[in-house]
């Protein structure tokens, strides 16, 4: 990966952004990031400018450092230009599965033939989307974790036509903007981080639906008795609860696991998305 220079971001929403942003601050890369809906690529640099102020504040990042990551993102409307140049691109768009299809459509067009095209799904396996693109042996899932900025880790996970060299590289490109990939060799749904965070989300659920103990006393006794720096309900309502039940609602749809509990339907339905809401499983 010594020879890329230019990487794509498409989706500015908070994880695009602060993909662009990491990759940035890593001093390595220019970077795109690309989204067509009005304001959202304004929206998206004030959000990024806060983050590497609050940086600045605290000492974890000089002004000049500061200065020259965000002198590192350009913006842009259309995927067509930036994508003929770009070594890697990566979508974070919506978790929708036709938004990320037409992505991947539109880079089997426009991105140059050897580049790297990957998601940022971890619901969403490579291998429904690889084919649209044309070149499946290129693609991968590059799964980093909110807040990027913050979070060290990013699942690597190969769909069953991905070639080792895309996989090697997509590795080191995570390596050189300082996060730690981990390699899923088989597709699952879910990947390892959420297969497991579903497994503990799901029973906390279950024992505050069967009136076993308050979602309060859930996350004490998982914070306190394991160690997590957040209880599992916490963790829902910062994650937003649209998010996991929609994760919940097409790993049904895939056949595994159970639909989305009563519970979590009525708070959707009620608009309780967390923290983003003022309310989810807790108020704020």
């Amino acid at each position: 990966m010594g020879e890329l220079k230019r990487v794509v971001v498409v989706g500015a929403g908070t994880m695009g952004s602060q993909i662009a942003l990491q990759t940035a601050l890593s001093g390595k890369y220019d970077v795109t990031l690309v989204d067509s809906v009005h304001g959202q690529l304004e929206r998206a640099k004030a959000q990024n400018q806060r983050l590497v102020d609050r940086s600045v504040e605290k000492s974890r990042l000089t002004a000049e450092q500061a200065k020259a990551a965000m002198e590192h993102i350009r913006a842009s409307d259309s995927l067509a230009g930036p994508a003929g140049d770009a070594a890697i691109v990566i979508e974070a768009v919506i978790e929708d599965f036709d938004a990320k299809k037409e992505v991947f459509r539109e880079l089997g067009k426009h991105a140059a033939k050897d580049a790297i095209l990957t998601s940022n799904s971890s619901t969403i396996a490579i291998s429904r989307l690889a084919d649209h693109s044309g070149r499946p042996e290129r693609c991968c899932n590059t799964h980093f974790f909110h807040p990027v900025t913050v979070m060290q880790l990013c699942e690597v996970a190969r769909g069953p036509r991905t070639s080792d060299q895309t996989v090697a590289d997509a590795m080191d490109f995570v390596r050189s903007i300082d996060r730690t990939p981990v390699l899923l060799r088989k597709e699952i749904w879910g990947f390892i981080v959420n297969r497991i965070l579903f497994a503990a989300s799901e029973e906390a659920i279950r024992l505050l639906e069967g009136g076993y103990a308050s979602a309060e006393d859930i996350d004490i006794a998982v914070q306190k008795g394991l160690n997590w720096p957040m209880g599992p309900f916490h963790l829902l309502d910062f994650s937003g609860l649209d998010i996991f039940y929609g994760a919940m609602k097409d790993r049904h749809r895939q056949g595994e696991g159970s639909d989305a509990p009563p519970v979590l339907d009525k708070l959707i339905k009620d608009g309780k998305l967390g923290r983003k809401t003022g309310e989810g499983f807790f108020k704020y």
